[in-house]
């Protein structure tokens, strides 16, 4: 292990794992460090999630990405991942916390959860957004049968769930609930639905006509109990309570702000993008970079991995052609 590493990555999903590919190849000393497993936040998927996209726009360095299925799996995907990982002997560190990116003149010191230090020239933070949801703000959002996540539907099983979102996730969850035996009401501030996928959209609509699983658009939370929701029309006032076993809050996600505010990386208060410059994908504090989903702030379906696996050839001959000058 060097002294000092010419590239810290924070973060071993497929963002970061194309930084530390293009790193290796270009003779760079390098680390991997996620808090997490490997493609942790894949991982913390509903199990049984297919991706929109093919498996081809999914590979890393040109490694094919074999599928039985057109849509990869979750688990395909993992497998994947591990795979590239294997084939490159990448650098990987894994259940390790970054807290804390110090820069000291031309260098960065990093702190660990458990009090572990590592230097490194370049910094890169490709930590996605999984880990911090938004939040509703509303009494009752702490209880423990509210959930920000979902994994399968067999916990909720002959039980009243409230699914709150109107992307995919939320969708696909009710969905996913209501053929494993759940009564369903879903619940969207919105008119109507967002950017759902194309063979998804028909079913939802059909199982909200026939009355399988029932919507309320245009609808806030305002309230929520052990055993049941209110909601507050947007339009005219209109208050309802539903009964609510489990509250299931899909209303997106957002990078961690506080480590990037904590290093110096100037964010916009609102959509908490980072300042960066778009080609290198340097940000505001010299020599440390951003790649992937983080890029996006709250804006989380501007990056994914299609596009966001392609930040490290730009970050990686930014800080070569750096070392060179």
């Amino acid at each position: 292990m060097p002294a000092t590493y010419d590239i810290l990555i924070i973060g071993a999903g497929p963002s970061g794992l194309s930084c530390a590919i293009e790193a290796k190849k270009n003779g760079l000393s390098y680390i991997v460090i996620d808090k997490g497993g490997l493609t942790d936040a894949i991982r913390r998927f509903p199990t049984n999630m297919t991706f929109f996209s093919t498996p081809e726009l999914l590979e890393l360095d040109n490694i094919p990405f074999v599928s039985t299925n057109v849509r990869p799996t979750r688990i395909e995907a993992m497998e994947y991942y591990r795979k590239v990982v294997d084939y490159h002997k990448l650098n990987v560190m894994l259940h390790t916390e970054i807290t804390k990116i110090r820069k000291d003149q031309n260098c960065f010191d990093l702190l660990t959860k458990s009090h572990r230090s590592f230097t490194a020239t370049s910094v890169i933070v490709a930590t996605g957004y999984f880990d911090n949801t938004n939040r509703l703000d509303v009494e009752g959002e702490d209880l423990p049968h509210v959930t920000h996540y979902y994994d399968e539907p067999y916990f909720y099983s002959t039980k009243e769930a409230a699914v709150i979102g109107g992307r995919n996730s939320a969708v696909e969850t009710a969905l996913d609930l209501y053929r494993h035996g759940v009564n369903v009401n879903l619940i969207h501030r919105g008119p109507n639905f967002r950017s759902i996928k194309y063979w998804v959209l028909p079913d939802i609509e059909n199982r909200i006509k026939d009355g399988s699983i029932n919507a309320f658009f245009n609808f806030l939370v305002t309230e929520i109990k052990p055993d049941s929701l209110t909601i507050k029309n947007r339009d005219n006032g209109e208050i309802k309570t539903l009964a609510a076993d489990f509250v299931i809050a899909l209303i997106g996600y957002r990078p961690d702000e506080h480590l990037l505010r904590d290093a110096g990386v100037q964010l916009d208060n609102e959509t908490l993008i980072p300042v960066y410059d778009e080609k290198t994908f340097e940000t505001n504090v010299k020599n440390l970079y951003i790649a992937g989903s983080v890029a996006c702030g709250c804006k989380t379906w501007d990056i994914f991995i299609e596009n966001g696996r392609e930040h490290g050839k730009s970050i990686i001959n930014h800080i070569k052609n750096g070392r060179l000058r």
